[in-house]
């Protein structure tokens, strides 16, 4: 399986940080948040993988390379403009190739195991959800014996890990467009499957969550 790590946002609220450095790139602990993500996908044998970037990308294809020195390959999918998460996925394709790949924002950290996530025959999507935070009460999805709606109560938060399979997309064309109105579709058909995250999870959005991953990352090693 291949995989993408979604890396084009420009990160607003982490600035100053973000300034001049890509959010991917602002160290979390000893390290660059997305070496995590890297590390993370190795370990589960998932090797080749696609990073997208727009905002000072070029920062992070010098850092990253070609992947070698962390045991990956590494493709890259360069933005100009932007195309949110949907678009940005679209124009990846290509690299991708016609399997199911795992797809990770990279804004998040996560303990989670990459490589146990799978697509189920028939899906389109498998989401990782995770209970919800206190930045997003509402909630996104429901979570009923495996299969993900789009209905009802007890709905959980996304956690940016899922396994989409290419045809999700069929029918798209190139530009701008969102990841959730696609995945909402499919859920109206019954194609996706889903499950909930056990582990520690962090959407790294903001200066005081960064904080809380650094705060943890320190107690696990202490």
């Amino acid at each position: 399986m291949k995989a993408m790590i979604l890396a084009a946002g420009k990160g607003e609220r982490l600035r100053p940080l973000t300034l001049h450095t890509p959010k991917p790139l602002v160290r979390v602990g000893d390290k660059p948040l997305i070496e995590y993500h890297l590390d993370a996908l190795v370990a589960a044998g998932i090797t080749d993988i696609v990073i997208n970037h727009a905002w000072l990308g070029e920062q992070i294809v010098a850092h990253l390379g070609d992947g070698q020195r962390f045991g990956a390959r590494i493709q890259y999918s360069a933005e100009g403009e932007p195309l949110e998460t949907g678009g940005g996925i679209f124009r990846a394709l290509p690299l991708l190739g016609e399997e199911p790949f795992l797809l990770v924002n990279g804004d998040i950290w996560t303990d989670y195991d990459v490589g146990r996530v799978r697509l189920a025959e028939g899906d389109l999507a498998h989401l990782v959800l995770v209970d919800n935070p206190a930045h997003h009460p509402a909630g996104d999805f429901a979570l009923r014996q495996g299969r993900i709606v789009d209905a009802g109560e007890g709905r959980l938060t996304y956690s940016g890990i899922s396994v989409l399979h290419p045809d999700l997309f069929a029918g798209c064309a190139p530009g701008a467009f969102k990841l959730a109105p696609l995945l909402r579709a499919a859920m109206a058909t019954g194609r996706v499957g889903g499950e909930l995250l056990r582990g520690r999870w962090v959407d790294v959005g903001t200066h005081e969550r960064l904080a809380e991953v650094d705060a943890l990352l320190a107690s696990a090693s202490s």
